[in-house]
């Protein structure tokens, strides 16, 4: 391993192809995680807006956040729900799973859907994060999918896991 950090690793690695050559890979090796999409009583949806270093702008995206060891990923989806926004997850199903760039990370993010409560208790953040809550409506939030103002790839793989699941009364199947 190069470099092994707080939340990822780098490994870079001589690998055989199907053609006989040699490649060099690099690869980021990055912990479990898990993406909510949550959704509250009146219909609105729960998104928080972060500012993204790597990308320098706010992103508006479903909650997230890194599994800590052993962590079960409904665990995870659970604490992070209540750690960013302050809800408690009334009943949580899961979506599946994405690799979100496996081209160079291993990184594997479990995706939920969440009816969360009404009210929501205080929220408590990690130390490091900035985020503000964010409530939208279906409309709302596909006025954003339609015009760019959604671009982060787990909330999109979320959203788009969620609308799969919906039956014809808006309903989700188990």
């Amino acid at each position: 391993m190069l470099y092994k950090g707080r939340i990822l690793g780098l490994e870079v690695q001589e690998v055989g192809l199907d053609n006989g050559r040699q490649a060099v890979r690099e690869i980021i090796r990055h912990g479990p995680a898990v993406a909510v999409l949550a959704q509250r009583p009146d219909g609105r949806f729960l998104f928080v807006r972060q500012f993204r270093k790597p990308v320098e702008q706010a992103l508006l995206e479903v909650v997230a956040g890194n599994r800590e060891p052993g962590e079960e990923a409904e665990t995870c989806a659970r604490r992070e729900l209540e750690e960013e926004t302050g809800h408690r997850p009334q009943r949580i199903l899961p979506l599946g799973f994405i690799y979100p760039s496996p081209g160079y990370v291993d990184e594997r993010i479990d995706l939920f859907f969440a009816e969360v409560d009404d009210k929501p208790g205080p929220a408590r953040p990690d130390e490091d994060e900035n985020l503000t809550v964010v409530l939208l409506t279906r409309t709302q939030v596909e006025a954003q999918l339609r015009d760019g103002g959604i671009c982060d790839a787990k909330t999109l793989a979320a959203w788009l896991r969620y609308e799969l699941r919906r039956d014809g009364a808006g309903a989700l199947s188990p």
